[in-house]
């Protein structure tokens, strides 16, 4: 049996041109009043996709989630469910569960009863509910706290229960709002990892929403990077991460440098860079700014090499002093102040117990990167 990590590298239906999307919002706006939640937004989502929507506090993400639930209704645009504009259906018969922040449990209830509630509901015969349940609590490893409540499980737990309750159901897309945030760090990121294993085994589509940006590059198969109620870009995590499209995405997920400049001249795939303050950038790879231009170079930390010494084959190196130092243990980060007055951070992985000659605070240090490390951003 292939590995889940193979399965989620070969999956990528949205680079298919014949893969019809699953989710598709068209030209979709939500209005309160005068404030714009969502501005004339569209977005594609494919069939069992871990999908995840990234960004800010008020960035229109849960907005158009609950949209998507029924909850709320968009002021203008289509929003489209296998081929089915949702427009007219409530909430109640869309193919779709919603599992809450808070996990909204019924706290009289024990666990199986949560589980059970919304198949009661439909009227499912009861040996079915049992069998269901019994399936549910299997899934997400519960079976012995069947008769428990509420407040008698850990934070953890809690959650488990909300999504087997959200699942039981077996609704064509589940959809998460910060389904880890009551979780502390340790729990969380072992739970990430059991959420894409479930995702895979009942090939589920999963939305979620997230301000956690580990969260989402961790599990989502893509993100979309939200702003003031657009989407920015939307791409796999590697390539938000190695490739942002603009300086937003940039400078939103992960840590950077960023350095503004005007593009000098471009030659044999080398691009020359020359800020306000004279300094020389030279950065690989093509572009489509022309000499004149405007551009920011962005590099991230642990693409920066720190020594005493300049190499000699670095194409872009810089002199400075070491002004801070956070070790982390796998890693130590240096910020330097460059001789011009600027601080750049620097991430270097320790991959040696102990380091000769280690720099510490206030030594002389080149800060150098390659020409191929730098992002080249026109907006």
């Amino acid at each position: 049996m292939a590995s889940l990590g193979s399965i989620r590298r070969s999956f990528a239906p949205w680079a298919d041109p014949s893969a019809k999307p699953y989710i598709r919002f068209e030209n979709v706006s939500k209005r309160f009043g005068d404030f714009v939640a969502v501005d004339d937004l569209s977005l594609t989502i494919y069939e069992r996709e871990f999908f995840a929507l990234l960004g800010a506090s008020g960035c229109g993400k849960t907005t158009l989630l609950r949209m998507l639930a029924g909850f709320e209704q968009p002021t203008s645009g289509r929003i489209l469910l296998d081929g089915q504009d949702l427009l007219r259906v409530p909430p109640y018969r869309r193919p779709v569960n919603m599992m809450f922040q808070s996990y909204a449990l019924f706290p009289h209830m024990t666990v199986e009863a949560n589980i059970a509630f919304g198949l009661k509901q439909d009227g499912m015969p009861k040996a079915e509910i049992a069998g269901r349940v019994a399936q549910m609590l299997k899934l997400v490893k519960l079976e012995p706290f069947a008769k428990r409540k509420p407040h008698q499980l850990s934070g953890g737990q809690r959650q488990r229960v909300a999504l087997a309750r959200s699942i039981a159901k077996r609704p064509k897309v589940l959809l998460l709002d910060e389904p880890l945030g009551a979780l502390d760090k340790k729990l969380r990121e072992e739970t990430q990892f059991e959420l894409m294993d479930l995702q895979h085994d009942l090939g589920l589509t999963f939305l979620v929403v997230t301000h956690d940006q580990e969260e989402a590059m961790t599990m989502a198969d893509r993100i979309a990077i939200m702003d003031k109620g657009r989407v920015l870009q939307v791409a796999t995590p590697a390539e938000v991460y190695e490739a942002p499209a603009s300086r937003f995405v940039a400078d939103f997920v992960g840590s950077i440098n960023m350095f503004e400049g005007s593009l000098v001249k471009k030659s044999a795939g080398i691009t020359h860079i020359r800020d306000a303050r004279g300094a020389e950038f030279w950065v690989g790879g093509s572009t489509r700014a022309a000499p004149g231009d405007t551009v920011w170079l962005a590099i991230r930390p642990e693409k920066m090499r720190v020594s005493r010494e300049r190499p000699p084959e670095a194409e872009n190196a810089f002199n400075g002093e070491i002004w801070d130092i956070a070790y982390l243990g796998d890693m130590t980060i240096y910020n330097v102040r460059l001789d011009d007055g600027r601080i750049v951070k620097a991430s270097m992985i320790n991959s040696m117990r102990r380091l000769e000659d280690a720099l510490t605070w206030h030594d002389r240090a080149w800060i150098s990167f390659s020409a191929d490390a730098v992002v080249l951003l026109t907006e």
